[in-house]
């Protein structure tokens, strides 16, 4: 399988803090990659530095067998990655078409912006409806969903997602990732940091897990949906199935308050004759 994107032996420090230490990840060419890990693990920092925001003090990053790392970010962006970063960072006073607008300012050709429109407005029907209307005025939903569709405008290579779940409803989120799944699908290449991980890990062709710089473990999204050790990380501990004693006991608990309520409420009656 081809990769697009290959990431190797990645360091990043904050000043005296090393933030990556040795980070390895690969990207195939039209697949979903998910990077998972508690705050502060490093997954942020690894998206900016693909970018082009954040500087590395060694290791590659390669775009099509090409070293981009520590390149300006505009070069990086036309070189065919694009962001969509936490947080949203919707442009205020300006339309949903007006920002994305600004997302093609690298794109030279009009009928290649119109195309990027028209693709965009495929994906995403709410949009050209509320086009003229002001971008902040959307819902958090209908935010998410600018943000990811003004990186598209750029028509990329590799689409940068940075927490695009944060602060949606259930319902929304599962329709933001089938998105993602779609966009993919169409050929773009999709690195992803999320903490919704069960169902980022759905869509997911192969997962990293980052913890304190480095990766703990990797995986396709299925695998790791099977991994105990992650389930109780990051997904929650599973319930465990009750022992037959247990049960007993509490089917006898439950005998015991049922005759109460039934004595109760047979004094209740003598008491209180009609």
């Amino acid at each position: 399988m081809e990769n697009i994107l290959e990431i190797k032996d990645l360091v990043v420090s904050y000043g005296i803090i090393r933030a990556l230490k040795g980070v390895d990840m690969v990207i195939p060419k039209g697949k979903t990659v998910v990077v998972l890990g508690a705050n502060g693990a490093g997954k942020t920092t690894t998206m900016r530095t693909i970018s082009g925001v954040v500087k590395s003090v060694s290791g590659q990053i390669l775009l099509e067998g090409k070293d981009i790392r520590n390149k300006q970010p505009y070069v990086i962006a036309k070189r065919g990655i694009s962001q969509s970063p936490e947080g949203r960072l919707i442009l205020g006073g300006l339309t949903v078409e007006e920002n994305l607008r600004i997302g093609a300012y690298s794109v030279k050709s009009k009928s290649n912006i119109k195309k990027s429109f028209d693709q965009v407005y495929d994906l995403f029907p709410i949009l050209k409806e509320r086009k003229d209307q002001q971008a902040t005025t959307l819902s958090g939903g209908e935010q998410q969903m600018l943000a990811i569709g003004r990186a598209l405008m750029v028509n990329p290579k590799v689409l940068l997602l940075d927490e695009p779940s944060l602060g949606l409803a259930p319902l929304i989120v599962k329709d933001i990732f089938q998105t993602v799944k779609k966009i993919a699908a169409e050929g773009v290449s999709v690195l992803m940091v999320e903490q919704n991980a069960r169902q980022s890990l759905l869509i997911a062709d192969y997962a990293y897990v980052m913890e304190l710089g480095t990766i703990k473990t990797h995986g396709t999204g299925d695998t790791l949906l099977k991994d105990d050790a992650l389930i109780s990380a990051y997904l929650g501990k599973k319930k465990e199935k009750p022992s037959a004693a247990a049960e007993a006991k509490a089917d006898e608990g439950a005998a015991e308050t049922s005759a109460a309520e039934e004595d109760a409420a047979d004094e209740g009656a003598a008491d209180n004759p009609e």
